[in-house]
C-alpha cells in the first residue's frame, strides 16, 4: 500500500515491469531464458515454503510489526521528499533541469 503511494517507486516498478514484458514478447530467446528463471524460482520457492511454513507462522506477527515499521518510516519519507510523489516520466526530466540549474549556479561562482 504505501509504495503505491510512493509514485515515484510505483512508476519505476510499472516501467521495469512493462519493460521485461515488452523485451520478452520480442525476443524469443530471452523470453525461454526468463520463462525457465521464472519457473525455477517458483519451484525453490514452493518447495523452500512448504517447511518453512511453522517458521513463518511463528514469525508472523513480527513481520507484521516490521512491516508497520517500514511502512511508517516509508510515509515519513514520502513527506519529506515531494519528489517520491511524482512520476518516474516527470521525475527525469525535473532532475536534469534541477542538475542543470546547480551546475550553472557552480560556474557562476567559480567564475566570480
Amino acid at each position: 500500500e504505501t509504495t503505491k503511494s510512493l509514485t515515484l517507486v510505483s512508476s519505476a516498478c510499472d516501467m521495469v515491469s512493462t519493460a521485461y514484458a515488452s523485451t520478452k514478447e520480442s525476443h524469443s530467446h530471452i523470453r525461454s531464458l526468463c520463462d525457465a528463471a521464472e519457473q525455477g524460482v517458483k519451484s525453490v520457492t514452493e518447495v523452500t515454503a512448504r517447511p518453512l511454513q511453522p517458521v513463518l507462522m511463528t514469525l508472523e506477527p513480527h513481520v507484521a510489526a516490521a512491516s508497520e515499521c517500514a511502512s511508517k518510516g516509508l510515509d515519513k519519507l514520502g513527506e519529506k521528499f515531494a519528489l517520491l510523489q511524482k512520476p518516474m516520466e516527470q521525475t527525469i526530466p525535473d532532475t536534469k533541469v534541477l542538475v542543470s540549474s546547480r551546475v550553472a549556479d557552480a560556474k557562476d561562482a567559480v567564475s566570480s
